[in-house]
């Protein structure tokens, strides 16, 4: 990954690559934004630029021992922290035990999210977090000496899923780093990171993607024709994992749609047989994915409450979504849109807290009976 392919962020890359000409790159850096926006893509661009030993005005060189390394990400001062479930399969308890799983992941496709990932490990229910032992396994490395004379880099992705434990020993490491050590903290929800690291690292915020950028991506390496491109642009709203989706028609965009869709009709049409079994349909799809779809639909109800509005260059539907939009969006109003919104989010808040997803989704399945009527 190079600073050349990372789509637009073309003011983000200048500022970097400035740091390093200018001899003043920060210890630790909190680079955070919404999905999809290339934060990923932007830490390893960048961690290449500096291990470069040749390095150009705007990118790595590309032929250097350090960038020959980066292209396989097996560049020994380099260090990959992510989110994990711990496995019986041959003792999976930290990072490395994935790492052979992380590179090829990374490299096929470095615009992914948390849910790409737990896939890729076959995390079935389990809920993915850096646990306490990694702190451990950060401390030995950067321990060391450099390999190759230059600086150590630690990329953390996703610092928000740190266990207690594991982020207070971090936190020692961000007062006292070891010399020419760096940490990119990569993060999609700064909120939940500890104030105390916060107030250590200098931040970061990576915008959403121009869509004129999107576009030219998607007619340029996958070969979508110009009318289809800027649709799919617009609709990815920045995110080009979102964009990638849509090429792709991503299985459980589609799962996510018609479980709405058919949780919207049964509550309209009050059968409470047949919403019993769809929450219990939906309890059995594992708490991440629960979650994930719970956001789906605060999404589904946000734009057809604005589709309603009749505002449809602000809305951002799939084609199918927005023909179930042309005759769902009447039943959502300014009476009822606070309330189903309420609603959503305590759902959200009771499947993080491991209440039982049966009660929650069936509940919420019975509000929606009251909520489309007003």
């Amino acid at each position: 990954m190079f600073f050349r392919d990372v789509i637009g962020q073309e003011e983000i890359k200048q500022r970097l690559i400035q740091e390093v000409s200018e001899g003043r790159i920060p210890h630790a850096q909190l680079i955070c934004g919404p999905e999809g926006v290339g934060k990923m893509p932007l830490a390893i661009a960048y961690a290449r630029y500096i291990s470069c030993t040749n390095r150009g005005e705007t990118d790595a060189c590309g032929v250097c021992p350090s960038c020959v390394k980066f292209n396989k990400l097996v560049h020994p001062d380099v260090h990959f922290v992510f989110p994990i479930v711990k496995s019986s399969k041959g003792k999976r308890e930290v990072c490395d035990d994935y790492i052979a799983d992380w590179r090829p992941f990374v490299l096929k496709n470095p615009y992914f999210n948390l849910n790409h990932w737990l896939r890729e490990m076959d995390a079935e229910n389990a809920q993915a977090i850096i646990y306490a032992k990694e702190s451990d396994e950060i401390l030995k490395k950067l321990s060391l000496k450099s390999s190759e004379g230059g600086f150590k880099i630690t990329i953390l992705w996703l610092p928000e899923k740190m266990y207690p434990v594991c982020a207070n020993k971090l936190l020692k490491l961000l007062e006292e780093p070891p010399e020419k050590t760096i940490f990119l903290l990569v993060s999609e929800a700064p909120e939940m990171i500890l104030p105390t690291i916060l107030s250590r690292t200098q931040r970061m915020n990576v915008r959403k993607i121009d869509e004129p950028a999107i576009d030219r991506v998607l007619q340029s390496k996958y070969g979508i024709q110009p009318a289809d491109s800027l649709s799919i642009a617009h609709l990815a709203n920045g995110n080009f994992i979102k964009a990638l989706e849509t090429i792709h028609l991503n299985e459980e965009n589609q799962l996510f749609f018609d479980l709405f869709v058919s949780l919207m009709r049964l509550s309209y049409q009050r059968k409470i047989r047949e919403m019993k079994l769809w929450s219990e349909q939906v309890a059995g799809m594992g708490r991440e994915r629960q979650k994930n779809f719970l956001e789906y639909c605060q999404r589904m109800i946000r734009e057809n409450f604005i589709f309603n509005l009749h505002q449809r260059d602000l809305t951002y539907m799939t084609i199918n979504e927005q023909n179930f939009a042309s005759r769902f969006a009447p039943f959502v109003n300014e009476r009822n849109v606070i309330g189903i919104m309420d609603e959503l989010s305590e759902a959200q808040l009771h499947i993080e807290q491991n209440v039982n997803a049966k009660m929650v989704f069936f509940d919420f399945s019975l509000k929606m009976i009251v909520l489309l009527k007003q």
